[in-house]
């Protein structure tokens, strides 16, 4: 198998200028991130609080870390004070103790709202209707320590490539319909759909296996 460091600039030659690689570094040793880092790599995605707490002493301070994975709000005060940027954010009730927390470390926490475009229930994120509910919360200046970047999504995990499309198509029109002026990300496209993600808008991908090898759980 190739080297990390050879996987992520393969990768980069193919992304446009404007598409930020998250590298998604869960379930992965120190060493392969720092493989990564040493390629240039800076953002990288971790899907668990305690695992990305576990990383952050031990690997360089500059990385960007990004909380990709579904966040409980009694988890949040681990993170506060040393994530980058948070993907997930799929309610109310995730903001408020976001703000709460960002408000006590006297700083913003940059965030992303997570929609649910896929055909899976499985799958976390909030409706058009929350959606809308939420921006209007935040115009009234209700989460001032939060600030909102844009939004993500997933879609649905199938070979029908025209579903998959569909679902980022319809995420990228909520996005232009709705973004505000501190809105420049559209995190959605992740090892097995990013082509397609990148050709419907998105700004920013998630990429595991690609980059690090298949997962052994």
């Amino acid at each position: 198998m190739k080297s990390v460091a050879k996987n992520i600039a393969e990768f980069k030659k193919q992304l446009p200028d404007h598409v930020t690689l998250v590298a998604v570094s869960k379930t992965k040793p120190v060493a392969l991130i720092e493989d990564a880092y040493s390629a240039g790599q800076r953002d990288f995605g971790e899907n668990k609080v305690q695992e990305l707490t576990a990383k952050i002493p031990v690997l360089p301070a500059d990385i960007r870390w990004h909380l990709i994975g579904h966040l409980q709000t009694n988890k949040v005060k681990y993170i506060a004070d040393a994530v980058h940027l948070i993907h997930a954010v799929d309610s109310e009730n995730l903001l408020a103790e976001i703000n709460k927390q960002a408000v006590k470390h006297n700083k913003t926490i940059s965030v992303l709202l997570q929609l649910h475009i896929a055909k899976e229930e499985t799958k976390f994120g909030l409706s058009e209707q929350e959606l809308h509910d939420l921006l209007n919360a935040q115009a009234k200046g209700i989460f001032p320590n939060v600030k909102i970047k844009g939004l993500m999504g997933m879609a649905t995990n199938t070979e029908d490539e025209q579903l998959i499309r569909s679902e980022f198509r319809s995420l990228r029109k909520l996005f232009e319909a709705t973004k505000t002026n501190e809105w420049d990300t559209l995190s959605m496209g992740m090892s097995s759909d990013w082509k397609i993600a990148i050709e419907e808008g998105s700004t920013m991908i998630r990429i595991g296996s690609a980059l690090f090898g298949e997962r052994h759980y």
